[in-house]
């Protein structure tokens, strides 16, 4: 491997960095439905020929965290036979998806005949088929029920459309227009990673560009392992549960082990309980990126967050527990919940371990998927509302208690711009009983009544985490999430 200098390293990275954002501008500004060109629920990543993340834009964590497994399904699937010009797909959460309603493109890079890297766009569409609108199906039973599963396919063949599939993918979605709109801006974004990244090798050579992004990788792993070996070795426990799976079960818990060691991590899932009839389950991938996620979050911001900085990390679960179900079993929530929960389990757990750097707890989300017909038009139309509770942060910071993510933005309306200038935050809204305009924040009243202030973070938050048998207790309840 070429040796690479510490100025030509830095800039390699901040290039490849640029390069997803600029992915991510593509995808925004082209991408049809309002849960991309408004939501942004899309994330933009670079993997290399070995399928290793290297660099990932400031999107959806949960996202990023898995594409690297979706990457290794398409490179085995199509192995020896990948081109120039070739164009793949997926969305099954047992291949490396996230879940069905995410769509993942793939671009091969190539340098003098040679795979060097994959551009790759991970994408919520508002709908892939399935027995609901919008694929949250709460009745679901079977992954079967909420909508198509694209294994590893090739949609570009060098460059050329394979129209027949195209058309039955599309056929397969209650809005093909739409569908096949944002899958044209997937497309296009990461066409445009393609030609970036082959800009970069054009100008550095492929040699220059491997030895820096090893340098990257290295680099990443020191500065996680430099934060991680401050923290006590020992064995730190931590759970979160939700109230109910919609079927039944009541108390549906994520129970995590970590064993800080050195600089080393092996975070232990396989005391989770079983898998539910519902669509809570986890994916493997997602369980993993659920992981990353938990760990990026506890050390420094400016980590790149790549497979450098989760060397340390080494997860164990167990096949068909809530954080690992068996192949059919329905997914679609997990991209909120249970992830959301294995996260949470995982930095109660290091709490102990990290005060200064571990977070308070946070509302859970229930999302609101709305169809009808224009009456104006007599086309279809939809809207994604995607709502949280409390976020609070970490010691001596304030959270917020707000109410709606930009996916209630009707339209046309960039993200965070308010309603009107200076427009105040009625009466109605402080108290909880009106939304703000959209762009605004409010302290909301959520079910239950008026919720005290969050509660600062830190060593005397901490002993409250502790039940009366000295077990460790998540800082919130999950909601119920079903019954909307």
């Amino acid at each position: 491997m070429t040796s690479v200098d510490s100025i030509t390293t830095s800039v390699v990275q901040h290039r490849l960095t640029a390069i997803v954002a600029e992915m991510g501008e593509a995808m925004l500004r082209t991408s049809y439905s309002q849960i991309l060109n408004s939501s942004r629920d899309f994330s933009t990543g670079i993997c290399d020929a070995n399928c290793r993340l290297v660099a990932q834009a400031e999107h959806i964590p949960i996202h990023v965290g898995a594409l690297a497994f979706a990457a290794e399904s398409v490179d085995e699937y199509f192995k020896g036979s990948v081109k120039p010009g070739d164009v793949y797909l997926l969305n099954d959460p047992y291949f490396g998806g996230s879940h069905l309603p995410d769509v993942t493109a793939f671009v091969p890079v190539f340098s003098l005949g040679k795979l060097l890297f994959w551009t790759i766009n991970r994408a919520h569409h508002s709908d892939i088929g399935g027995a609901t609108y919008g694929a949250y199906n709460p009745t679901a039973t079977s992954i079967f029920q909420e909508g198509i599963r694209i294994t590893p396919i090739k949609l570009y063949d060098q460059g050329i459309v394979r129209q027949d599939i195209l058309d039955m993918l599309a056929t397969n979605t209650r809005h093909p227009r739409d569908f096949k709109g944002d899958l044209a801006a997937q497309i296009g974004s990461v066409r445009v990673g393609e030609r970036r990244v082959n800009a970069l090798v054009e100008e550095f050579g492929a040699d220059v560009v491997l030895g820096a992004i090893e340098s990257i990788l290295d680099s990443a792993e020191q500065q996680a392992r430099q934060v991680i070996n401050e923290w006590p070795d020992g064995v730190y426990r931590g759970e979160a549960t939700l109230d109910d799976d919609g079927h039944g079960r009541v108390d549906v818990t994520v129970r995590a082990e970590v064993n800080v060691s050195g600089s080393d991590i092996v975070v232990d899932l396989t005391s989770s309980d079983e898998q539910s009839d519902g669509f809570l389950n986890s994916s493997y991938a997602n369980m993993r990126s659920a992981v990353t996620m938990a760990i990026s979050y506890l050390l420094d911001p400016e980590t790149p967050k790549n497979h450098g900085s989760q060397r340390p990390v080494n997860v164990l679960a167990k096949e068909g527990t809530i954080v690992w179900s068996k192949e059919g079993a329905p997914v679609t929530m997990c991209t909120s919940h249970c992830s959301n929960e294995i996260c949470e389990a995982i930095i109660v757990a290091l709490s102990e371990a990290c005060p200064q750097r571990a977070t308070g707890g946070w509302g859970r989300r229930f999302r609101v998927a709305i169809q009808g017909e224009n009456p104006k038009t007599g086309g279809g139309f939809k809207r994604y509302c995607a709502c949280r509770g409390v976020a609070t942060s970490a010691t001596a910071g304030e959270g917020r208690r707000s109410a709606c993510l930009p996916a209630c933005l009707p339209a046309g309306r960039p993200a965070g711009r308010p309603a009107g200038p200076g427009k105040p935050i009625s009466a109605r809204a402080r108290e909880g009983r009106e939304l703000p305009a959209p762009g605004l924040t409010h302290n909301s009243k959520m079910q239950g009544g008026p919720r005290r202030p969050p509660a600062p973070v830190g060593n005397a938050s901490i002993s409250k985490l502790r039940g009366e048998n000295g077990a460790r207790q998540s800082i919130v309840k999950t909601q119920r999430s079903m019954h909307w």
